[in-house]
């Protein structure tokens, strides 16, 4: 059954055309199959379904705390199967301002984490951890250990924010925890970084760990490898042969970018700023001015003539993209649109970006063009959080569950 039959059972046709500001007439071109709406639209539809504002506290099924949230794309899968959060901390203020415009809480947004006592955040199921990669100091550990000596997590990770996510395992002990950051960290500092987390999560708090990188291009068009770590108190029958991938690839750009047919939604909380639906195009700020387009071409090719990779990423609504960057307001050299021979690419914008990282049309973007691309680019692919959260529920749901003999201290890759 599709988002738009469960949606037409509990609204009009002209109700869903309200909530997703188009015309009656496109939902009933939808519903006659007459044409089909895009990826992101059907996102907003499921939004009807399984709203971003949190459950009750009578309904909701586990509670989650949602750390180094930037905007929330962790949270959003989260709350979609039934979780509600009750504590939330991300340092940067422009980040709060479009969190709180789009998740209405009952909880302040707390700032910096390294501030905050581990016994004053509250009880919860399950942490959520977007944490920045940072070095570990792995001298003294390596001492103490060529020393025979047994040392904690802090030896370690003091000095990391990593640290601040271990700290509050260690007081609040959750049921379960994910921990999301950039591909690399594995490889970072010659995979010691790495060998540390792990080691801090299984050795010093006891937690049984499931490691995956997972692309976004499964869901989105773009590639954007993320490693993703879970943990569970418990040791349960986890399995990322679970997870519903679909085939990678098979989202194309043209399913985000903004439709010049006379298609494109009205979004009331856009206000026209990224589509100028009069003349029905993207506002002519967004094309790179001729001096940009020369240096990125020039730069492109003295790369080339070095046999280095660098240059720009041209793109056509056939394309799945590189990975978008939190710089990519400075240049947007890594996802240019292509507008023909005679016009110079263009930018993203910040609504295409957000429809790129899986954000419903329903998300608002209450913040400037570069704090925005700065936001998306920082952000988690939505989509995927929520399918890591869908295969996560089970086995923090249950109330009692049966716990099958696993060797301690795993570690699945």
């Amino acid at each position: 059954m599709s988002y738009l039959t469960l949606a037409r059972e509990r609204f009009s046709q002209s109700d869903i055309a309200k909530k997703l500001n188009v015309d009656p007439r496109t939902i009933r071109r939808w519903e006659a199959r007459q044409s089909s709406p895009a990826p992101y639209v059907v996102a907003a539809l499921k939004q009807l379904i399984l709203p971003l504002e949190r459950p009750s506290e009578a309904d909701a099924e586990f509670r989650f705390i949602d750390l180094f949230a930037g905007v929330g794309g962790i949270r959003a899968g989260f709350q979609q199967i039934g979780g509600r959060c009750v504590f939330t901390s991300e340092w940067d203020s422009y980040a709060q301002k479009t969190y709180a415009e789009n998740f209405p809480a009952e909880h302040m947004i707390n700032g910096d984490i390294t501030q905050i006592d581990a016994y004053d955040v509250p009880d919860h199921d399950v942490l959520l951890a977007g944490f920045p990669c940072q070095p570990f100091s792995i001298a003294g550990v390596s001492k103490k250990n060529s020393l025979g000596r047994a040392h904690g997590f802090a030896d370690a990770t003091q000095g990391t924010l990593f640290f601040d996510v271990a700290r509050i395992l260690q007081a609040k002990r959750p049921r379960a925890f994910l921990l999301e950051n950039v591909k690399n960290l594995m490889s970072h500092d010659k995979g010691r970084t790495f060998d540390v987390i792990k080691r801090t999560l299984t050795e010093e708090l006891g937690y049984h760990i499931h490691c995956k990188v997972i692309d976004g291009a499964h869901f989105v068009p773009q590639h954007r490898e993320r490693i993703i770590i879970v943990g569970f108190r418990e040791p349960v029958a986890f399995d990322w042969s679970i997870l519903n991938l679909p085939e990678k690839n098979q989202v194309k750009l043209a399913s985000i970018l903004h439709k010049t047919d006379g298609t494109e939604p009205v979004l009331a909380w856009d206000d026209n700023k990224y589509f100028d639906h009069a003349n029905q195009c993207v506002p002519a700020k967004y094309t790179l001015t001729n001096n940009l387009w020369i240096y990125l071409q020039n730069y492109a090719a003295k790369h080339r003539e070095k046999g280095n990779g660098f240059g720009f990423g041209l793109v056509t609504g056939e394309s799945v993209t590189r990975t978008l960057s939190a710089r990519y307001h400075k240049d947007g050299s890594e996802i240019l649109v292509y507008q023909g021979e005679d016009k110079n690419p263009r930018r993203l914008t910040p609504r295409e970006c957000a429809r790129l990282m899986g954000y419903p049309d329903t998300f608002k973007i209450p913040v400037s063009d570069t704090r925005g691309y700065k936001q998306f680019g920082n952000s988690v692919v939505v989509n995927v959080m929520a399918e890591v959260a869908r295969v996560m529920k089970p086995f923090i749901c249950e109330d009692e569950m049966q716990y099958p003999e696993f060797p301690e201290m795993v570690v699945n890759f």
